[in-house]
């Protein structure tokens, strides 16, 4: 039995988490034998109806290229055009939630990150959050309902208040417990095979 445990701490509507994707899926697959791997949701933003500010669309539209130009990131800039943003991440973390009672956590976070990022849908909007987890196989009806249940609600808020509490400063972030220690791991956007050695110098 795995003796220690990777949190990998995201919000499913982060940009920067987008980019570090490709690299947090090759260590993962390289973790998964050897130690317990987790997702856990950041919570980006709260539950907002209201458009998002323009200097705040400038400032976020202004990062993807930043991530775009730095790591080669795809990124979809018609959302911008297309879609009303707004600030408000707290759906996407409680879909990611509901997934993940099924094991398709991971299938949910891709399903939200390539509908905002690469086709210009708002995960920000309970329609979007349901067609995509029909997408992936939920039943459509049940995971409308619990989306907006005060049950998920409380689960969201303990979940945030668990992260709150870990050694992290943002996200994406990785925390290593082992030996019940809790170890900050460095988050390298590019390179899985050096947090991967930083993770077993630690648990070998």
């Amino acid at each position: 039995m795995f003796q220690s445990k990777l949190i990998y701490i995201h919000d499913p509507m982060c940009s920067w988490c987008w980019g570090y994707a490709p690299t947090w899926l090759k260590l993962k697959e390289q973790l998964e034998h050897k130690i317990i791997v987790e997702y856990k949701v950041g919570g980006l933003a709260a539950d907002s109806q209201q458009p998002m500010p323009k200097a705040m669309k400038e400032m976020l539209e202004d990062t993807w290229h930043k991530i775009q130009k730095q790591l080669g990131t795809q990124f979809n800039h018609d959302f911008w055009r297309n879609c009303e943003p707004r600030r408000s991440t707290y759906p996407a973390c409680r879909a990611a939630l509901i997934a993940r009672k099924t094991n398709k956590e991971a299938q949910m976070i891709e399903a939200i990150q390539h509908a905002y990022y690469l086709n210009a849908q708002n995960p920000s909007d309970e329609a979007t959050l349901v067609a995509l987890a029909q997408g992936i196989g939920l039943d459509k009806e049940g995971f409308a309902n619990e989306l907006v249940s005060s049950s998920l609600n409380n689960e969201l808020s303990d979940e945030l208040a668990f992260v709150n509490a870990l050694p992290i400063n943002g996200f994406p972030s990785l925390v290593l417990i082992h030996n019940n220690s809790y170890y900050p791991i460095g988050v390298n956007y590019t390179d899985w095979q050096s947090t991967y050695s930083q993770i077993l110098n630690i648990i070998d």
